[in-house]
């Protein structure tokens, strides 16, 4: 477990997408360095953010480890199966489900559909004694918390019953005793809030991809199993309360009961619908008995936001209406089997209210300083830019999320950029058409391209075909998606300077260029006196290697002579010795 509240987020998984913001019907999504995480205070665990998340960082806790140190205590653990589980194992038979899950270590298995009838059968004698007002159902825990915390004047309309589930562990604790376990297997997230809400009714609540998991890790395969006597939905099978799971199916088993023939049933699907429909609601006498079934998600259970089906919803709506049994018309009113009531608390959200003031402050941040700047443009995960201040004045978000702001704000510093570089710059599609260039590049290339440039600045939409004498170099560098470099690209009488990069291989490149001729033009100058000096030099020095050769010569003829000499002088010299030492 990575958080004790059933939502969290993996932080290091988050995408900076705000998917989950937008999905979010009460906006309880705190944004804080790109990462978007779940706020509890505000929270109401439909799990909207979960299904949506793209990556995958939004997560519903596991319970794993209590539900195994559950099976493996002394106490006998129970399922509460939700009856959506037809969608989730649609070839599996019922009886091979319950062998599977009795193999897991439970010592039975039970239809939350159970718990569903009870609260049809309370529901419908409520509406039978009751006059002119509205009810509201307390099915789906989601739903309830949403009225409690973001509609607190309707809470007194909400049914004083508990959940089919919490109805369907008070049915298991009487009929199997109090020190039993009982775990729920289905698709929603809010049932976590109620198993911790109600330890003492609920030990956990599991979804179908926690008992994916299980069925797994034990080598457990339902479709493989060979079920026994045993193996049956224990007391006894649900009938009608197995339509639950779809839009209208609770509406469809209170109706068949008789007394509810002036009373106005209808379904409201989706947070958002809820309270569009509601909102004002608390002001208005109604002329006659309004019922109205609440489900969080859309199309109702059988989309719960941890179900792996990705069947058209149809398909799993009729795999639902097939394994029902429907009531039959006019129903006498029985009575519940057990004490079901439970009386709902409001429990407001803390919605604190700013002044005009503190909006326009925020919305300066965010480049928004006339009512026509406030695009509303929803990129930001909320309906509106003064839904984002709002989040910004409560922490809850930050400048960056306003995507039109970062855009004018990235647009403005690469305008500044072109205009500052002293040199041409242009950026091009992949059929060379100009994107964006700046005045230095439209004066490179004469009057009429710089009078088009007056005309249109950027000249988007511009063919460099026509404008540029090497568009060549741009096509190949687009074909290859290599880089391109010329230092010293002539052309006619002028010289350039060319470097051409991929943006977006191909699909956008950029190119820069400066006109280089008067420094190339200085550079061959410099290059022709360079090589005079070289020439006159040689000549130098070839004239100093002659007279240094004819000085060498007469030099060598001087030697010689000098050395003959000073030899034929010394070969006299020694003669005279010779004989005088003889004599």
């Amino acid at each position: 477990m990575l958080s004790h509240y059933p939502i969290y987020t993996i932080e290091a998984e988050c995408q900076d997408c705000y998917r989950c913001l937008r999905q979010c019907p009460v906006k309880a999504i705190q944004v804080e360095g790109g990462r978007a995480t779940v706020v509890p205070e505000l929270c109401i665990a439909c799990g909207q953010c979960v299904a949506a998340c793209p990556s995958q960082a939004k997560q519903v806790r596991s319970d794993l480890f209590s539900v195994y140190k559950l099976l493996r205590s002394q106490r006998l653990a129970y399922v509460s199966l939700a009856p959506s589980w037809v969608t989730e194992f649609p070839d599996i038979s019922p009886e091979a489900m319950i062998a599977a899950l009795r193999k897991l270590g439970f010592a039975g298995v039970s239809e939350t559909a159970l718990g569903a009838q009870e609260v049809s059968a309370a529901v419908a004698g409520i509406l039978a004694q009751g006059g002119p007002r509205l009810q509201l159902s307390t099915a789906c825990p989601a739903a309830v918390d949403f009225i409690r915390g973001y509609m607190p004047e309707l809470v007194p309309n909400l049914t004083p019953l508990l959940s089919p589930l919490l109805s369907h562990c008070r049915m298991l604790r009487q009929a199997y005793g109090q020190n039993i376990g009982v775990v729920f297997f289905g698709p929603c997230v809010a049932k976590k809030t109620e198993s911790d809400n109600h330890p003492a009714l609920l030990d956990a609540a599991m979804t179908f991809k926690d008992l994916h998991v299980m069925l797994r890790e034990e080598h457990i395969r339902p479709d493989a199993m060979v079920p026994g006597p045993a193996d049956k939905f224990m007391p006894h099978p649900a009938k009608e309360g197995a339509l639950y799971p779809v839009e209208g199916g609770m509406s469809d088993t209170i109706k068949a009961y008789a007394g509810n023939d002036k009373v106005c049933f209808t379904t409201l699907s989706g947070i958002a619908t809820i309270e569009s429909a509601l909102q004002g609601m608390h002001n208005h006498v109604l002329p006659r008995p309004v019922f109205i079934e609440m489900l969080a998600c859309v199309g109702g259970c059988v989309r719960g936001p941890c179900v792996s089906s990705r069947r058209p919803r149809l398909l799993d709506q009729l795999d639902v209406f097939d394994r029902a049994v429907h009531p039959g018309v006019d129903l006498a009113v029985r009575q519940p089997l057990l004490s079901i009531a439970e009386r709902k608390n409001p429990s407001p959200v803390d919605l604190p209210v700013y002044s005009e003031d503190q909006y326009t402050k925020v919305l300066r941040l965010i480049g928004k300083f006339a009512p026509e700047d406030e695009i509303n443009c929803g990129g930001c995960g909320h309906e509106s830019c003064r839904g984002l201040a709002r989040a910004m004045l409560e922490g809850l978000a930050e400048p960056s999320m306003c995507v039109h702001f970062l855009r004018k704000r990235a647009t403005r510093k690469a305008n500044a950029l072109l205009r500052c570089i002293p040199a041409g710059v242009v950026i091009a599609n992949s059929r060379l058409q100009i994107i964006e260039c700046n005045e230095h590049f439209a004066r490179l290339f004469g009057e009429e391209t710089l009078m088009a440039y007056e005309a249109s600045p950027g000249m988007e939409g511009a063919s460099l075909d026509k404008i540029v004498p090497f568009a060549n170099l741009f096509r190949r560098a687009l074909d290859t998606e290599t880089d391109i470099h010329r230092d010293a690209l002539r052309h006619d009488d002028r010289v350039f300077s060319v470097t051409i990069f991929t943006i977006e291989p191909r699909n956008v490149l950029g190119g820069i260029v400066f006109d280089v001729t008067g420094s190339e033009l200085r550079r061959d100058e410099i290059a022709t006196r360079a090589r005079e000096i070289i020439r006159k030099n040689l000549e130098t020095v070839q004239e100093i290697a002659c007279r240094l050769g004819e000085n060498m010569a007469d030099t060598e003829i001087l030697l010689r002579s000098l050395a003959e000499g000073f030899s034929s002088g010394t070969k006299r010299l020694g003669d005279k010795d010779m004989r005088g030492r003889r004599s």
